[in-house]
């Protein structure tokens, strides 16, 4: 137990300031009050004292959070809860104080949302197992985790660290404040809303017994928030361990596993994802390693055609920094990934859908005549070609397009390549 006052270290001018400054930096939608993120900060102006009057007074009431649908990559839809911007500064301001306290305590295998921690550290730890014989893969799938949280066995387990009835009151307000769906309000009996501030502190908490369950049992496992893989020697163990970790989760945490999507499956099947990741055993050193997994790299492709949609105008200049922008992050995120074969493809993928917007936004003949000219086309082949029947394209694939719209031009707009960030990161 922790005998300061932790509510006061909540208030403090201080972490109020850096938790509006975080929610600024995430941006995000409105909540149900219609207030924005550039409204908040002269909101919190006029309004602080009474705010922190009612906290402490335990009469501050937060607002149902936002149901929305996000669609999945693979069908369905994951539900979120927006908080109005107000209750996320407060939300944001209990997890800056509450993380230093818990975080401590919890394992060393779980990975999300926690200080210095990151995906790529639990794609590592994964292939050191499987590189180490535990090659047996039970893949635990929780159903709708955030909607199916008990919230008392999740406050009971929030009061062993933080001795502050005030904010026990406050945490199970945020959690009790109920959804709105459209103009239809709704409690909110269990769960805790995918989308707030608090939300990914709260499932570590409630996770964490499932952690040091696994540990006691010197099982080899790897966590990201919900997404949890427990990696052994042979199908006959997996098979007991997924018979008693479900039974573990659903009696003693009261949580729901999928039974359907749970499995028990090998590294290098086509359909083992963990974290976005796929994995394949390399013939030459015959150690497991990792790379984006076929449906990352689907949704991958499907947002750079979105960005090189031949009637999306807007200056190539923009488009290609949306395009570098994409690029860049799916890279960052999955840099210890082999994938230079497949950054080759959408590197001349891009080049190529590039080329063919470049050509749509020319629009006439005489404009495309005009830059053919001017990219050093003769002027006979440029009247010709900027008259063909082609459309946009064929025309990108011809060389028509590549000699005068080259690599080398499509950098001059700031266009990187996959290809060479990757290798730059991997250096």
């Amino acid at each position: 137990m922790y005998e300061r006052k932790v509510l006061d270290a909540i208030l403090e001018e201080e972490n109020l300031n850096e938790a509006l400054k975080q929610v600024k930096r995430n941006k995000g939608a409105a909540g149900v009050d219609g207030m924005t993120v550039g409204e908040l900060e002269e909101h919190l102006l006029k309004n602080k004292d009474e705010l922190i009057r009612q906290i402490r007074q335990r009469k501050y009431q937060p607002h149902p959070v936002q149901r929305v649908e996000i669609p999945k990559p693979n069908g369905g839809v994951r539900l979120l809860g927006i908080p109005t911007v107000t209750d996320r500064v407060i939300q944001q301001a209990i997890a800056q104080v509450l993380t230093p306290l818990f975080d401590r305590g919890f394992s060393k295998f779980s990975y999300g949302f926690r200080p210095k921690r990151y995906a790529e550290m639990a794609i590592l730890q994964a292939l050191e197992y499987m590189n180490d014989g535990y090659d047996w893969i039970v893949d635990v799938d929780l159903e709708r985790f955030f909607d199916t949280v008990h919230h008392d066995r999740l406050m009971n387990l929030v009061s062993r660290t933080v001795d502050d009835g005030d904010v026990i009151s406050l945490i199970r307000k945020f959690l009790v404040s109920g959804v709105q769906i459209n103009d239809e309000y709704k409690e909110t009996v269990i769960g805790t809303p995918q989308g707030g501030n608090l939300s990914p502190l709260l499932s570590n908490i409630m996770l964490n017994e499932l952690d040091w369950e696994l540990e006691s049992r010197g099982l080899k496992f790897v966590r990201y928030a919900d997404d949890c893989i427990i990696l052994v020697k042979s199908e006959m163990a997996a098979r007991r361990v997924m018979r008693s970790v479900t039974r573990f989760i659903e009696e003693k945490l009261g949580l729901i596993v999928n039974v359907n999507k749970s499995r028990i499956t090998k590294p290098n099947d086509p359909d083992m994802k963990f974290l976005g990741f796929g994995f394949f055993r390399d013939f030459q050193s015959h150690l497991y390693k990792a790379k984006p997994h076929r449906k990352s790299v689907k949704a991958f492709q499907y947002k750079l055609k979105q960005l090189t949609r031949k009637n999306w105008s807007v200056d190539t200049k923009y488009q290609v920094e949306r395009i570098n922008q994409l690029i860049r992050g799916w890279v960052n995120y999955f840099k210890i990934g082999y994938m230079k074969t497949l950054l080759k493809k959408v590197d001349a993928h891009t080049r190529y859908r590039l080329r063919m917007c470049i050509w749509k936004k020319w629009k006439t003949a005489k404009n495309r005549r005009k830059n053919l000219i001017k990219l050093g086309m003769n002027r006979n082949d440029a009247y010709k070609n900027s008259h063909t029947s082609k459309g946009p394209a064929r025309i990108a694939s011809s060389w028509v397009m590549t000699t005068t719209i080259t690599n080398k031009k499509l950098a001059s707009f700031g266009l990187t390549p996959g290809l060479n960030h990757y290798m730059k990161v991997r250096a």
